[in-house]
Order: structure tokens, then C-alpha cells, then sequence
């Protein structure tokens, strides 16, 4: 009995050192977020216009993505979403520089209670109110999306990571390759040799554009190499979960600010050594909602009952193939243009895309304003003025259809509406009822929720 109380009396005073070694061997959390990223043009995604030797090193240590999807394709909801784990009617920030609900909580609430530091470095302007996002901010990346120059110092991130008492999750949010494409060397590119998506008018102005968008690819990928050889430095690569996520696609039509695929399908990588075998591929539905869940459940919490994300930590260990059985999109265009609402709902192949104001036309003011010669869509509606491929191709940005259908694994640039083939009726009723149970259980009002609102956050 003696013996028994001595080694209780042992046990209890290393109590703390073994808590504290639990809590030690709790992998930390780097995000690493695009910002306008057209996931395509990533080589490991299949991009042919320039060699993503960082972001495709990332991808060969770790778990690429192919059905990740943005549930509103522009930048203040969908981070929002991230960060709460909830869709943007839910959260409040459905329309681009809208705050959140005041009584929303984020990330940077649910894992500092597991032991965690949770920062960001980069853009920021989805990270107001501080009150709903209490991120510890380090200086390191550019905050301001539409900065002419991206400088950046990695050695700020590096004080940050080597100097963390407890596990952290970092965001790093870059701001590239999000307009006005300032950045980088456009003419390691040869306008003339590039492969366009089919989705856009073959221009100059296009051409020309184009490889300053892709200058800041480059640009985007030299960040992420910079972010994992500091990582490796400190030796904390080895224990280290790293997300590299494509966010919403470019601010070319039909891509950010639609819910066609170049601007909702994304991209996201996974690495963390040990738990994620490397060189690997799933097809397992995943959304932004899904990644804040997946963190607390990486760090020993409970499921929070009521967001809308779950986790999907057992497809990172290879446990599961499968995930969500439907992603859903939703879109209100004002600020960004006049009323447009969209809303979308997805199965990995076919998509449908409901367009709630058919009669009108819809338009962007930063991409589609005719009086400005230097858009690309302007030399765009100069050609469809000759060209009936071009005219085809400007009809699809500007006017739509109330029910698009499309199969994106035969069509994946969305050119083809399949919406009015007999065949493909018993799939649209599915859908739709299934886009009308979400919206439901959503709050969403549907077109009512396209409406000014007083503007809340800078930045797009």
C-alpha cells in the first residue's frame, strides 16, 4: 500500500511535464491563401503556362485536392467562411466589404481554448471586426490587396514561428495574383505562346494581361517557397501542418464573381509528415467552410454543432476518399455591379447554376466597363462586334439563362448548358430540390439578399 501511494504521489507531480508534452507534440498550422488565384494555371493542377516549382514541391510531399470549392467567389465572404466555418448567409458577410454578424466567432476563438496561438500575416481586411476575428497580427506580407508592390519580410514570420511558446496557427495571406498586377516580370512570358482558357475572347489587350496576371503567379509561388524553407530552417517543417489554398479564381469575366468553375473551384495542398502520406490525390468534396472544423478536430476539440463545415481530417490520414456530397454556391453582386444573385450546388461532375434575375443583365464594374479601353473585356465586345465565336462568348458573360447545367468533367470550362436536354431532367429536379433545402435551412431569401448595404470592409 506504501509502495501504491508512493508511485500515485510520483505519478501526480509529472502530471504537468506529461500534459505538457501532449500538448508539445500538437503539430502546428501554417495556411498559406492566394488571393484571385486561377488554380488552373498551377502546373501540378495542369497549368502549361509556367512551371509552380514551390506550389508543386508542396504537392509532391503531400495531398492535392481536386474538388475543393469556394461557396462565394470573392474575397471578404469566402475568408469570412474560412475563418468561421459557416456559409456566408449564416455568417453575414454574403456580400464583398460586409461585417460579419455580431455574434459570430472564428477560428481565432475556437483554438486558442486547445492550447493554441492563432495568427495572421498578409491581408487582413476579412479580419474586422477584431472583436469576431482576434488574430495576433504579424508584420511580414503586404495587408493591402491592391498595393502596387508586394514587399515582404520573412524573417518578421520567422520571429513569429521560432518565437511561439505554444503550438500556432498562422495564416499567411498573400495578395497575389489580385489585381492591378504590378508585381513580378511580365516578360518572362511571351503573350503571343500563351495558353488562354476557351472561356475568353482571344485579344491583345487579353494577351497583354495575361502575363501580368501570371507574373504574379510566379511571384505567388516564390512566397510559398519562402514560407517552407523558413519552415524547414527552424525545423518546424517536421511538425507542421501546411495548407496552400487557391481561394477564388481571377478578376477575368467569368471567372472571381461568378459561380462558374474558374471562379469557385479552387485549389488546396496538404502536408504535414507522418499523417499525410505523401504524393497523393482525392477527389473528396471539400469547401473553405470545411478547413476552421478540420483545425479543432487536429487539435483534440469537439465538433462545434453548429457550423456548417465539418472535418475533414480523415481524408488528410487517408481513412476516407469521401467527404461532402455536394458543394453549394451562392452569389449576390452588389457592391461589385448591379444586382445579379446566383446560386449554385455541385456533385464533383455536374453543377447547376441558378441565375434568380434572368432578365437582367449582369455586370461587373471592375472587369466589364466598356468606357475603359485598357479592360480586356472592352477589346472583347470590339471583337464580338465581327467575330460570332467572340459574340458567343461576351453573350455568355453578360446574359444568362434562369437554369445552367453543366457536366464539368467532359466540359470543364462550362460551355455547353446542358439545362435544356430531356435527358438530363431528373438531375435538375434533384438539384433543385436539394439547392432549395440548403437555402432554406440557410436563411437565404434568395434575391431579396442582392441589395445595397452600407460597405463594411475595404479591399476586394
Amino acid at each position: 500500500m506504501k509502495k501504491l501511494k508512493i508511485v500515485f504521489l510520483l505519478f501526480a507531480q509529472m502530471m504537468p511535464a506529461v500534459i505538457f508534452a501532449q500538448s508539445a507534440t500538437k503539430p502546428n498550422v501554417v495556411i498559406i491563401m492566394a488571393d484571385d488565384l486561377d488554380s488552373r494555371q498551377l502546373s501540378c493542377y495542369g497549368g502549361q503556362n509556367l512551371k509552380t516549382v514551390n506550389i508543386d514541391a508542396l504537392a509532391k510531399e503531400g495531398l492535392k485536392f481536386n474538388k475543393m470549392y469556394a461557396s462565394e467567389a470573392m474575397c471578404v465572404p469566402l475568408r469570412a467562411s474560412l475563418f468561421t466555418g459557416l456559409y456566408p448567409a449564416r455568417h453575414g458577410s454574403y456580400q464583398n466589404h460586409k461585417r460579419v454578424v455580431d455574434t459570430t466567432k472564428s477560428v481565432a476563438h475556437f483554438l486558442p481554448p486547445l492550447g493554441y496561438t492563432v495568427a495572421l500575416t498578409g491581408k487582413n481586411h476579412s479580419t474586422k471586426p477584431e472583436a469576431n476575428f482576434p488574430f495576433q497580427i504579424v508584420k511580414g506580407f503586404e495587408p493591402i490587396c491592391v498595393a502596387t508592390t508586394d514587399d515582404y519580410d520573412i524573417n518578421e514570420v520567422k520571429k513569429f514561428v521560432t518565437g511561439a511558446k505554444k503550438p500556432f496557427c498562422l495564416f499567411v495571406m498573400s495578395i497575389n495574383p489580385h489585381a492591378p498586377w504590378t508585381v513580378g516580370d511580365p516578360s518572362e512570358f511571351d503573350a503571343d505562346k500563351l495558353v488562354l482558357p476557351p472561356h475568353w475572347v482571344d485579344t491583345k489587350t487579353t494577351r497583354a494581361d495575361f502575363t501580368k496576371y501570371l507574373a504574379e503567379v510566379r511571384r505567388l509561388d516564390n512566397q510559398v517557397g519562402d514560407v517552407m524553407k523558413m519552415l524547414k530552417e527552424t525545423g518546424k517543417d517536421k511538425n507542421t501542418l501546411v495548407i496552400f489554398l487557391g481561394e477564388q479564381g481571377p478578376q477575368f469575366p467569368g471567372g472571381k464573381w461568378t459561380l462558374y468553375d474558374n471562379g469557385a473551384h479552387s485549389s488546396m495542398i496538404a502536408r504535414l509528415p507522418g499523417v499525410v502520406k505523401p504524393g497523393t490525390v482525392t477527389d473528396a468534396i471539400v469547401q473553405f467552410e470545411d478547413i476552421t472544423p478540420t483545425l479543432i478536430d487536429l487539435a483534440g476539440g469537439k465538433p462545434i454543432s453548429y457550423l456548417d463545415g465539418k472535418s475533414f481530417l480523415s481524408v488528410l490520414q487517408g481513412k476516407s476518399s469521401t467527404h461532402r456530397d455536394l458543394a453549394y454556391g451562392i452569389h449576390n453582386n452588389i457592391p461589385e455591379g448591379t444586382a445579379f444573385p446566383i446560386r449554385s450546388v455541385d456533385d464533383g461532375r455536374y453543377k447547376m447554376i441558378v441565375n434568380l434575375t434572368p432578365a437582367k443583365s449582369y455586370y461587373i464594374k471592375y472587369s466589364m466597363n466598356t468606357e475603359n479601353n485598357k479592360l480586356a473585356f472592352t477589346s472583347w465586345v470590339e471583337k464580338a462586334k465581327t467575330d460570332p465565336a467572340a459574340k458567343k462568348l461576351v453573350g455568355r458573360v453578360v446574359t444568362h439563362p434562369p437554369i445552367e447545367l453543366y457536366d464539368t468533367l467532359k466540359d470543364p470550362y462550362e460551355l455547353n448548358n446542358l439545362a435544356g436536354d430531356p435527358t438530363y431532367k431528373s438531375t435538375i429536379a434533384k438539384f433543385r430540390t436539394k439547392l432549395d433545402a440548403w437555402m432554406k435551412q440557410q436563411g437565404d431569401t434568395g434575391a431579396a439578399m442582392d441589395k445595397p448595404v452600407a460597405p463594411e470592409n475595404k479591399g476586394q
